[in-house]
């Protein structure tokens, strides 16, 4: 059973529902217009804001079809899209990077995004610090902002900007801020954000999903690391890792992490819940995106009957997306990592079948077996369709009520990060000891404290691979290492092209603070 139930807040949120940027939306939303004018009135209804913009990341992060997860994996090395070369073909053209502004998904994320800007520009504006308890809330509001934000200049780049909403319809005609600029408001909305919220103890257990003081110390980690502000990072990353322990830590078992049984658990620093307690059935699922529980993990599912037998593991068949690649198989075995890491990311075909899993191919024509779409011999673990993991009773369909939540930081890349900062800032035998932790978990041998600096590099990069592997951490870390046509360039990754997705054809086609020419390069 889920801690919170979000709801009953719809009303409210649909209240405060603000538009992204394009002026494709005004027509629909009364952005930026607040229907009633002493609202909120209490204490009551400052919290129904506040989780409505939890609500709106969790839609934007799980929608069907329109999953910022999703697109976060897509283009890296770890994952193919799956399914079938026609299935989503806006999911498919990402893994085959053949994104164009027209995508329906970097489209969908883009205005989730700015939709959640714009209610925690709501908050922040209209809440006030009157008591500690509403300036907790728009602490909560910054630091929630700060992340979207943060999301979006990572994908896009220099984009439209603001921190109060319009109050008319000009006002939604912003140009591209440059990135530099939006980083600054992050960072200050974090520092604010740090200096005032709770820490993750102090929260009851039906108030976990909520943004703690670790967490926004996390993010901002995050901000610099991303930006190379490296001794900044792990000062405030530092900070964390002392709360090891008390505040954070390892989860001792690898598998727990992904199950209900660790979510808000000591390794999780920020994550988006979803429920099953609705109980959906083919006929009450929201498809139109105001479902609940997580859509994405049955999307996520070996699909039958290529993969048969699947009860042998545990897993209910899904709908084939998101399979693992041959390289990051081939990359667990390079390190030698076969143990409770690799169990819990992976299983091999041999494995598989050792279990009593079957597999059984389509036929072209000829009788030639046919292997599944983007199959490369690895089924995925993580995030998998765990039958103990979803809601079949009372008439309940398995496939739509999976409770995963997504765990967008957790300890283990506190550790890495903190590694990463101190290595590059010339102090590896600091970033060691962090990155040993992980490795330790993962029974793999402990790298010496007298490593070179660019022993540890590497060390950190092949670490973050195999421990953050289909977690939406992969492309983007080989972009800001500049990795990334080394690694990507035979599955089409183009220099000067696809460190950036494209603005949207409809955010350009509306907004007339920018045009054509302001484009994205390559795009």
């Amino acid at each position: 059973m889920k801690r919170y139930n979000f709801f009953k807040y719809l009303p409210i949120l649909f209240l405060f529902l603000l538009s992204a940027c394009s002026e494709d939306f005004l027509q629909i939303d009364p952005a930026g217009k607040i229907e009633s004018s002493d609202f909120p009135a209490n204490d009551d209804e400052v919290w129904s804001m506040m989780v409505g913009g939890y609500n709106l990341m969790q839609w934007n992060y799980g929608r069907d079809w329109n999953s910022a997860f999703f697109v976060k994996n897509l283009p890296a090395d770890d994952v193919n899209a799956g399914s079938s070369a026609s299935d989503q073909l806006s999911y498919q053209n990402l893994d085959d990077f053949k994104n164009e502004a027209d995508n329906t998904v970097t489209t969908a994320i883009w205005e989730g995004f700015y939709k959640t800007i714009n209610h925690c520009n709501t908050i922040i504006e209209r809440v006030g610090t009157s008591n500690s308890f509403r300036e907790q809330i728009v602490a909560e509001a910054k630091a929630m902002r700060a992340w979207n934000y943060f999301e979006l200049v990572v994908m896009f780049g220099d984009v439209p900007f603001f921190t109060q909403n319009a109050t008319d319809d000009s006002g939604y005609n912003m140009p591209r801020v440059a990135k530099a600029t939006i980083y600054e408001q992050i960072e200050t909305d974090l520092i604010d954000a740090i200096s005032v919220l709770s820490l993750k103890s102090t929260y009851s257990d039906n108030h976990k999903f909520r943004i703690a003081k670790g967490a926004a110390q996390a993010m901002l980690g995050k901000v610099y690391l991303y930006q190379e502000k490296w001794s900044e990072a792990h000062e405030v990353l530092s900070q964390v890792i002392l709360t090891e322990g008390t505040e954070y830590d390892l989860e001792p078992v690898f598998d727990n992490i992904w199950r209900r049984v660790g979510e808000f658990g000591v390794e999780s620093v920020f994550e988006l819940e979803y429920t099953q307690q609705e109980g959906y059935d083919w006929g009450n699922f929201g498809w139109n995106g105001e479902q609940e529980s997580n859509i994405h993990v049955q999307l996520m599912g070996p699909r039958s009957p290529f993969f048969s037998n699947l009860d042998k593991i545990g897993i209910i068949p899904g709908w084939g997306f998101n399979l693992p690649t041959a390289k990051i198989g081939s990359a667990f075995n390079e390190m030698g990592d076969n143990g409770p890491r690799y169990k819990a990311s992976l299983m091999s075909e041999t494995e598989f079948l050792d279990a009593g899993g079957s597999i059984v191919a389509d036929e072209d024509e000829d009788g030639n077996a046919v292997p599944a779409h983007d199959y490369e011999g690895y089924l995925r673990l993580k995030y998998a369709t765990f039958a103990s993991e979803t809601n079949s009773r009372g008439g309940a369909a398995a496939e739509l009520n999976y409770s995963t939540n997504w765990r967008l930081i957790r300890y283990a890349d506190v550790l890495l990060m903190a590694a990463e900062a101190y290595n590059e800032d010339d102090k590896p035998e600091l970033g060691v000891v962090e990155i040993n932790k992980v490795r330790k978990r993962a029974e793999l041998d402990e790298l010496p404290l007298s490593i070179s600096q660019a022993d540890l590099r590497e060390a950190i990069i092949k670490e973050r691979q195999l421990e953050l592997a289909f977690e939406g951490c992969r492309y983007w870390d080989l972009i800001r290492w500049g990795l990334a046509e080394q690694e990507l360039g035979a599955m089409g990754f183009m220099s000067n092209k696809h460190e950036l997705f494209p603005i949207p054809q409809s955010e350009i086609s509306a907004n007339t603070a920018i045009s054509q020419e302001d484009q994205n390069p390559g795009h």
